[in-house]
């Protein structure tokens, strides 16, 4: 079957996207995924999303976004992207087995958390453990937390944490911090964070909500124990691009794209944290799936935005 436009990803990108294109009245795919709605479907309550003044419990919120795209048309594929064929048009695309074709693309694939991948973390995401200061630091209100990474974004999660959180330690694998001078400048000068390095976190402890983590010195492999009220991982993200053959992408799996949110293949177009390294944000990614579908609207009708 032939559409107009295939969205692959089914996160706050995938389905803003597909409610854009739908409303366009373009004929839209979605592939959702064997496990669809991207991060948020791992987050208890989202509070930062504009319109719920008192909240809204992650899957809640993607489950409204697909319920809105399937109103105005969306057809939904609950089966994982396999590949594509981006050489010749249509685009051709695998997934459950099945081939679809399509005048157009978006891939809004997301990016995954680099977990610590350590007994009690799995389980307690959104219960003391989490990957986002911005979304959760408020819920950490005179508290006691520890940040998990030397780079760049982990400053900025201690940071954020230090205008609501009692103390803060930032614990880092190696003797010494990879963020930039200004970032460690900053965490340095600010009396809550407290930096502890060639350690790691061995285990995360509490039964259903974090209580403190067992701590690991890399030099003496002598072990801690800290009671605390919350877990911050920083150790990066992995962008879900490696299955797109022939789309261009930086040295840490970023897809390239120019400012129309086009790839270097004509007629592929990209939205979310697939191609945004820096807000990692449910509603920047909704705003990048909107202007995703505009784009393939203007595409397709052989305008330029």
């Amino acid at each position: 079957m032939n559409y107009d436009v295939i969205i692959i990803g089914s996160g706050p990108a995938g389905l803003t996207a597909a409610i854009y294109a739908t409303r366009a009245n373009l004929k839209t795919l979605l592939i959702a995924g064997g496990k669809w709605g991207g991060q948020l479907m791992l987050t208890t309550v989202v509070d930062n999303y504009p319109g719920f003044p008192e909240g809204i419990q992650g899957p809640d919120l993607m489950m409204a976004m697909r319920k809105q795209a399937e109103r105005f048309g969306t057809e939904f594929v609950d089966e994982d992207f396999e590949h594509g064929d981006f050489g010749t048009k249509p685009f051709k695309i695998n997934a459950g087995g099945k081939t679809y074709q399509s005048k157009s693309v978006i891939i809004a694939t997301g990016a995954d958390t680099k977990w610590l991948d350590v007994s009690g973390e799995k389980e307690k995401i959104g219960r003391g453990v989490s990957s986002c200061a911005p979304c959760d630091a408020f819920f950490f209100k005179n508290k006691k937390v520890i940040v998990v990474g030397g780079g760049d974004s982990a400053m900025e999660e201690a940071l954020v944490l230090a205008n609501f959180a009692t103390e803060i330690t930032l614990v880092h694998r190696s003797e010494s911090l990879r963020a930039s001078q200004i970032m460690q400048d900053k965490v340095k000068n600010n009396p809550k964070i407290k930096i502890v390095l060639n350690t790691e976190v061995a285990s995360i402890l509490g039964e259903s909500n974090v209580t403190g983590v067992e701590l690991k010195n890399n030099k003496t492999n002598e072990t801690s124990k800290m009671d605390i009220d919350g877990v911050f991982v920083a150790i990066g993200h992995i962008p879900n691009s490696m299955k797109f053959k022939g789309i261009e992408a930086d040295e840490k799996g970023y897809i390239k794209v120019d400012n129309h949110y086009r790839t270097n293949i004509d007629g592929v177009f990209v939205s979310g944290d697939v191609h945004d390294s820096h807000y990692k944000q449910a509603v920047t990614a909704a705003g990048f799936g909107c202007a995703a579908a505009l784009e393939v609207d203007h595409y397709l009708r052989g305008l330029d935005l």
